[in-house]
């Protein structure tokens, strides 16, 4: 299963089985599947009804204390973005690799597309086609080797998960 002591994948999963769209948590089948790969592993395949099934790679950012922050944190390693893409070309057709964004909003101004709530926690999930992320991201930090969209790119790109399955 996903690694539950992750809220955000935890939460995830769990919207995931509320609404009854299949999927299978990575971190338990990496061990048989893929025990020799060199890639960091992604943290779910969900099965689509209206398209591609999906690589999920998820993506918790908290945005508890707005006041510091203007829009939605977008960022993910590097290497994150290299390897997913590469799973991408070992699942093949009929899979995409997707970023998918959870952000753990408190308190909600208003339930809207996207948003769920996990236990106590309100949770907004945005998900975006990892070659549009790729094509439009932006080198955030060369320390950390870190690459990010632009607020704007995200906004046009950023879909729920409803768009997907």
């Amino acid at each position: 299963m996903a690694d539950r002591s992750v809220h955000y994948e935890a939460a995830f999963e769990s919207l995931l089985r509320d609404r009854g769209i299949p999927y299978v948590a990575v971190d338990e089948a990496k061990k048989a599947l893929f025990a020799n790969a060199r890639l960091k592993s992604f943290d779910f395949v969900v099965y689509s009804k209206k398209g591609p099934n999906l690589l999920v790679d998820v993506k918790g950012r908290s945005c508890r204390n707005r006041a510091q922050r203007a829009g939605f944190e977008t960022w993910a390693t590097q290497q994150d973005v290299n390897d997913l893409m590469q799973w991408e070309q070992v699942f093949g057709e009929g899979f995409k690799a997707v970023l998918m964004f959870i952000y753990w909003i408190e308190p909600p101004l208003t339930a809207g597309d996207g948003m769920f709530q996990h236990r106590d926690r309100w949770y907004m999930v945005l998900g975006v086609d990892l070659a549009e992320y790729r094509s439009r991201m932006r080198r955030r930090s060369a320390k950390w080797e870190t690459v990010s969209l632009p607020a704007q790119e995200f906004r046009s790109l950023a879909r729920p998960l409803d768009n997907w399955v």
